[in-house]
C-alpha cells in the first residue's frame, strides 16, 4: 500500500517536473524574444517594462531549473515551493492583463505543487532520499 503511494508521488513529481522543464526548455533558445513578447502583453497593464522584461528571463530559467530538480527529485521541497511562487506570480500577472483563460492551468499547476509539498514524506524515490542515507 505504501509503495503505491510512493509510486503516485514520484509519477506526479515527474509529471509536473516535465511540464515545468518543457516550458523552460522551449523558451531558452528564444529567451529574449519571449521576454519581449511578455513586455508587449503587459504594455497596457500597471506593471512597468523594467519589471516585466527581467521577469521574462527569470521565469524561463526558473521553469527550466525547477523542472530539472523535480524530475530528478533533488531539493524537491525547495523546487516545489519555488514552483508555487512561480505560479503565484503568473496568476497575479494573468489577473493584471485579464487573461482569465490561462488561470485555470496555472491553478492546476499550483495544486500539483501543493500536493508535492503536502505529501513530501512520500518522496522516497528521489535523489533527495538517496543522499539522505
Amino acid at each position: 500500500m505504501m509503495e503505491n503511494k510512493n509510486l503516485v508521488y514520484v509519477l506526479t513529481r515527474i509529471t509536473i517536473g516535465v511540464s515545468m522543464l518543457g516550458h523552460g526548455l522551449v523558451r531558452l533558445p528564444k529567451i529574449a524574444k519571449f521576454s519581449e513578447g511578455m513586455v508587449k502583453k503587459f504594455a497596457d497593464s500597471m506593471l512597468p517594462d523594467f519589471l516585466v522584461s527581467p521577469f521574462g528571463y527569470a521565469l524561463t530559467v526558473a521553469e527550466f531549473v525547477i523542472g530539472i530538480l523535480l524530475v530528478l527529485g533533488l531539493f524537491t521541497k525547495k523546487a516545489s515551493v519555488g514552483g508555487m511562487v512561480v505560479m503565484i506570480s503568473l496568476i497575479f500577472g494573468s489577473c493584471l492583463v485579464e487573461n482569465w483563460a490561462v488561470i485555470n492551468s496555472q491553478l492546476i499547476h499550483a495544486a500539483f505543487f501543493a500536493f508535492l509539498i503536502w505529501f513530501l514524506h512520500l518522496n522516497s524515490w528521489s535523489l533527495d532520499n538517496l543522499f539522505k542515507k
